[in-house]
């Protein structure tokens, strides 16, 4: 190797070696100016991984213990204590609970509370076992309206049967064809559309 590409390879060495260098003065100049402001983001950081870990730990232990007292319910009905911790862990748990209640009870008062509901799956079957159970055409046919009905191809078929008891036939016949074909119920509004007929 000759001298001329020796010193060029020197100074290809100190010009990588300096800009090491001054990347490593610009970092240290850096940390130094937001030092604080670097730990304060590592602290929040470090606090936020832990207020989500608490938080996730809170959630489960709600969990177990609404479950807990459900079972304690489902085995003790009239356990107080049982029914005031799953309504204190889980509001929507202790609805389902109290539908499933005043469903084996029959109890049309406890349907009618039910039915403002916030939980919309127990406010609506509420509304829809209240209907049934007072036998009412009008309440069953506002509740067959509703778009999101979990149960509307039940209540229209509940209302088909009470027109034609009431001898109301062509009403009848109108709210089972709105049954859809595709339902599981639709079986049922064939034997039904011949009933009354002449």
């Amino acid at each position: 190797m000759s001298l001329k590409e020796n010193m060029t390879m020197v100074r290809e060495e100190l010009s990588s070696e300096e800009r090491f260098f001054e990347s490593a003065v610009k970092a240290e100049r850096f940390v130094k100016r937001y030092k604080k402001p670097l730990i304060a983001l590592a602290v929040l950081i470090v606090l936020g991984v832990g207020a989500a870990i608490v938080y996730d730990a809170q959630k489960q232990a709600d969990v177990e213990a609404a479950n807990a007292a459900l079972s304690t319910l489902q085995k003790q009905n009239g356990d107080a204590a049982a029914a005031t911790e799953l309504e204190k862990r889980s509001v929507a748990l202790f609805e389902a609970w109290q539908l499933s209640s005043a469903l084996d009870k029959g109890d049309a008062v406890a349907l009618e509370a039910l039915g403002a509901s916030q939980v919309a799956s127990v406010a609506d079957v509420a509304a829809y076992h209240k209907a049934v159970l007072a036998e009412d055409a009008a309440a069953l046919e506002a509740y067959a309206l509703k778009p999101d009905a979990l149960y509307r191809d039940f209540a229209l078929l509940q209302l088909g049967v009470l027109l034609l008891r009431e001898g109301r036939t062509q009403e009848a016949h109108q709210k089972l064809q709105m049954i859809s074909e595709d339902s599981t119920l639709a079986r049922y509004v064939k034997p039904l559309m011949h009933y009354g007929v002449k």
